[in-house]
């Protein structure tokens, strides 16, 4: 662990990130429910909906509207949130933490079922890239030198893999070694929600 570390919440000092969605046919919103590698659950990524949204989805495209995800651990505090504005075609996210300070931006590129997250720092550095293919649900994420860093996948083992038996979850893995720093809390955030994001764009 880096000196950095001291800084961000404990939530983001895992390496393993077990998403499985909660399905609630009555809400617009989505739910996910958050668990480390034993098992046990973390956090809990929630999208909130208002209820103008809620109407206004029955007429029109929800690819067009604004969304705001948030993280929270188990004690309910804020680890960190995901909004976007209204957009018309490949729009900005921005990552901000508990405190509304920006960490980051993520700018969404889309080719058929080859999607790409290109994330960037709060001074607009590039830090990272997720790439891969939605549709096989298989990403890698790469730093901003291009070295390999972390993957998004549908693979696990052991006592997940008894947990986990639905196609409607995914596995978020981020290379140890990796500095813990605002830098990891907007990549991580960014994997993460990866499934929100996605289904906001269709």
């Amino acid at each position: 662990m880096t000196e950095s570390s001291s800084f961000i919440p404990k939530f983001f000092e895992s390496d393993d990130y077990f998403i499985d969605e909660k399905v609630n046919y009555f809400k617009f919103g989505n739910t996910y429910n958050v668990f480390n590698k034993d098992a046990e659950q973390v956090g809990v990524i929630n999208q909130k909906v208002t209820g103008w949204h809620k109407f206004l989805r029955m007429f029109l495209n929800k690819a067009l509207f604004p969304f705001l995800l948030e993280v929270r651990d188990m004690d309910n505090d804020l680890q960190v949130s995901i909004s976007r504005g209204w957009t018309f075609w490949m729009s900005k996210i921005t990552i901000t933490d508990s405190n509304n300070a920006v960490l980051g931006t993520i700018k969404q590129k889309f080719k058929f079922f080859k999607p790409t997250f290109i994330i960037d720092d709060a001074n607009g550095k590039n830090i990272a890239k997720i790439t891969g293919d939605w549709k096989a649900w298989d990403f890698k994420i790469v730093d901003g030198n291009q070295n390999a860093i972390g993957t998004i996948n549908k693979k696990w083992g052991g006592v997940m893999k008894e947990m986990f038996t639905r196609a409607d979850k995914y596995y978020v893995a981020i290379e140890p070694g990796y500095a813990e720093d605002k830098s990891k809390i907007a990549i991580v955030a960014c994997a993460i929600t990866i499934d929100m994001v996605l289904k906001n764009h269709k």
